[in-house]
């Protein structure tokens, strides 16, 4: 079984494209967009060592969806529209949880981190793509969808349909869409405000192209006119180096447990931020202090968590 049609692929000469047409127009005034070359150049890179790390990651990844195929519950045909529909939902959601795991645990922070760590926010940024994420085994999230019958093939091709449209939403060229498309789908606003430092906005959003999953499981939050996005991570790098920008958390996560092993599993798994004595920021801790020197703002912050949230800090 293998995959004939690649959307990723089939779309990066469009990627490229559009990141060039963006600049021109920014350039000539007509749109809002920052760009810093060497901030580009770092997103392009990532974008290049992805396909390269993808190449060298896909097959493990697709042979064991083959695998697991062979046990599935149902025979889910390719061909049937009810069955994209029910893909597409599944897969949606599917990302969602994925998304949040790799803010919300260090381990696949690890992986996912280079993704925010551009101050600037342009459709170049959504090329900044991880180098380590198929070594972090997130991909296994995805398996329960071909054990239950949709072809590995399908559920390849959805995923890939997720990341070209998640693309587009990456730009401060287009402020809102209108209101029906803002309260369903993800948009520019709402991907804004995911890759956003301000402690009001860290850890929202997850959403991959249904905006709902963040509405209904409670990690929504709508982008403020009063209160611009700051874009990064909480510690900025301050620097352009490609492989500090892909591996800078992996190192960080070493360090910490050849300093301390005895907490080996809270290095790893606990929340960005985490540490044993409590000296270091989580997101859940950043918000807190916000909330406390902002009460009237966090009072009318719209939604309040499901469950509390602890991440997206200490990198």
């Amino acid at each position: 079984m293998s995959i004939a049609f690649e959307p990723v692929k089939l779309a990066t000469p469009f990627f490229i494209a559009t990141v060039i047409l963006e600049i021109v127009l920014a350039r000539a005034g007509k749109i809002r967009a920052h760009y810093e070359t060497r901030d580009t150049a770092v997103s392009l890179g990532m974008g290049l060592g992805s396909q390269v790390a993808g190449v060298l990651t896909a097959g493990a990844s697709f042979a064991a969806a083959v695998w697991v195929y062979q046990y599935r519950l149902f025979a889910i045909p390719m061909t049937a529209v009810w069955a994209w529909v029910a893909l597409f939902l599944l897969e949606d959601m599917t990302y969602y949880w994925f998304h949040r795991i790799s803010h919300e645990r260090r381990f696949w922070w690890a992986s996912h981190v280079n993704h925010h760590t551009s101050q600037h926010y342009n459709l170049s940024t959504a090329l900044r793509q991880t180098w380590t994420g198929g070594l972090a085994g997130t991909w296994l999230l995805w398996l329960p969808l071909s054990f239950l019958g949709f072809p590995p093939a399908m559920v390849a091709i959805q995923k890939g349909l997720s990341l070209v449209y998640q693309y587009w939403i990456h730009t401060e060229a287009i402020r809102r869409m209108p209101a029906w498309f803002e309260a369903v789908f993800n948009t520019p606003s709402h991907h804004r405000v995911h890759h956003a430092r301000n402690p009001r906005y860290l850890d929202r959003n997850y959403a991959g192209i249904l905006i709902v999953w963040d509405r209904l499981f409670g990690t929504f939050q709508p982008e403020l006119d009063e209160e611009a996005c700051r874009y990064g991570i909480v510690r900025n790098l301050g620097g352009f180096n490609i492989f500090r920008v892909a591996f800078h958390e992996w190192i960080g996560i070493v360090q910490d447990i050849l300093r301390q092993p005895r907490h080996t599993l809270g290095w790893l798994f606990g929340p960005p931020g985490w540490s044993p004595d409590g000296s270091r920021d989580t997101s859940a801790r950043l918000k807190a202090q916000w909330a406390a020197a902002n009460p009237a703002a966090a009072e009318a912050s719209v939604p309040t968590p499901a469950a509390p949230q602890e991440s997206r800090a200490g990198t």
